[in-house]
């Protein structure tokens, strides 16, 4: 099965490098499934799930934005944030969740509802996919 080079790369560390099989993300005109011998692009990248999928196992991520860059030679995500699924704090997100909906229930002013817009669709990212990883509990997790 062919492979390319993904890295993964967030402003505090080398979240993953290595050969995939395919890499899904969520760009700005919507989902995007990179596969060996992609055309190059380069995109930015919206808060959601990041799929990598190595040896016909998936590895879920939690991306809050960034960019996306298909090379001839590699596919580079520059996150500004990127958690593995094992790693997501599933209470802290459901706070997350509870707070950013709180604020937008009264309305406050335009900047405050933007920011609790995004902070609640980046907890309902996390807490997708921390549930995958519930759901493959009993199987062996295993991280990229």
């Amino acid at each position: 099965m062919a492979t390319f080079r993904l890295e993964i790369v967030t402003a505090e560390r080398m979240v993953y490098s290595g050969d995939v099989n395919m890499v899904v993300a969520w760009g700005v005109e919507g989902q995007l499934g990179i596969l060996p011998h992609h055309a190059s692009l380069m995109t930015m990248l919206q808060p959601g799930e990041l799929i990598v999928k190595k040896d016909n196992e998936e590895f879920y991520h939690a991306v809050s934005g960034g960019f996306l860059e298909v090379r001839p030679d590699k596919v580079i995500v520059l996150a500004d944030a990127c958690e593995r699924a094992e790693e997501i704090d599933k209470t802290r997100a459901e706070e997350a969740k509870r707070l950013a909906e709180e604020i937008m229930k009264a309305p406050p002013p335009e900047t405050e509802t933007a920011t609790a817009e995004a902070a609640l669709r980046r907890s309902l990212v996390r807490l997708k996919v921390a549930e995958k990883t519930r759901r493959k509990r009993g199987q062996k997790l295993r991280s990229l």
